[in-house]
C-alpha cells in the first residue's frame, strides 16, 4: 500500500545510492507514517537539495517528491525534460513558472508537456515527521531493514 505521506509503497527503498554514506552524513526527512528516510540535505557544492537534481526516471523522482513538497510547504510537480540529444530526465519544480525560468536558462532543454506529469493533491503536514541526522543505532537499524 502506498504511504499517504511519502508516496512510496516501499518504506526502505531510499537512499538508492551509497545508502550508508547518505544515512550517516546527510540530513534526513523521516516519514512520520512509514519511517522511510529521504535525503533532504543540501549539496555542499551547488547548495541545492537532492530533490532539485534531475532524476533518471519518473519513479525515482516520485521517491523525492515529498521532500520538495515539505521544503516548499506546497505541492510541487514532476516534469519530463528532454535535452537536445533526446535524453529524458525528470525534475521537480514548485510551479510551471519555475519550469519556464529553468528552460530560459537551459536553452538545450524542453518540456513538451509544459506542465507537471505527476503531482499529489493538496499539501498536508504530518505530526510525526522528523527532519534530523540519524544516530549510528538508527542507521544500523534502517540498513538492516532495507
Amino acid at each position: 500500500m502506498v504511504c499517504q505521506e511519502c508516496y512510496s509503497d516501499k518504506n526502505r527503498i531510499t537512499p538508492l545510492l551509497k545508502a550508508r554514506e547518505c544515512l550517516e552524513n546527510h540530513l534526513q526527512y523521516v516519514c512520520g507514517t512509514c519511517g522511510r528516510c529521504i535525503c533532504i540535505d543540501k549539496d555542499k557544492i551547488r547548495g541545492l537539495q537532492r530533490w532539485n537534481f534531475p532524476f533518471k526516471s519518473l519513479d525515482i523522482a516520485k521517491l523525492y517528491l515529498r521532500t520538495a513538497n515539505y521544503t516548499n510547504k506546497k505541492c510541487c510537480g514532476i516534469y519530463e525534460i528532454e535535452n537536445s540529444k533526446g535524453r529524458k530526465s525528470y525534475k521537480i519544480f514548485t510551479s510551471d513558472t519555475d519550469l519556464k525560468e529553468y528552460l530560459l536558462k537551459n536553452k538545450d532543454k524542453v518540456c513538451k508537456e509544459n506542465k507537471a506529469i505527476f503531482m499529489m493533491g493538496d499539501y498536508k503536514e504530518y505530526p510525526n515527521t522528523k527532519i534530523k541526522h540519524l544516530s549510528k543505532k538508527e542507521v544500523e537499524k534502517y540498513l538492516s531493514e532495507m
